[in-house]
């Protein structure tokens, strides 16, 4: 699967569930977009994830700058 941003595997996300809704997808057609929508959810999920870790670093780094919580 090629690299996307988040933005644009939401974007990729939100064409598969209209496409799936709609329901005239032939079934291996929907299998395929299925599985290729479990993959993008992983790939957010990740996304989400990093950019959830490199915010408590930065937020963690700026309390000792200025002294904890307490200070």
């Amino acid at each position: 699967m090629e690299k996307k941003t988040y933005e644009e595997a939401v974007k990729r996300l939100e064409e598969i569930v209209k496409a799936l809704e709609e329901g005239s997808t032939p079934l291996e057609e929907s299998i395929k977009l299925f599985e290729e929508g479990a993959n993008l959810v992983k790939m957010c999920e990740k996304m989400l994830s990093e950019a959830e870790q490199k915010v408590k670093i930065l937020i963690s780094g700026r309390e000792e700058d200025f002294g904890g919580e307490n200070a």
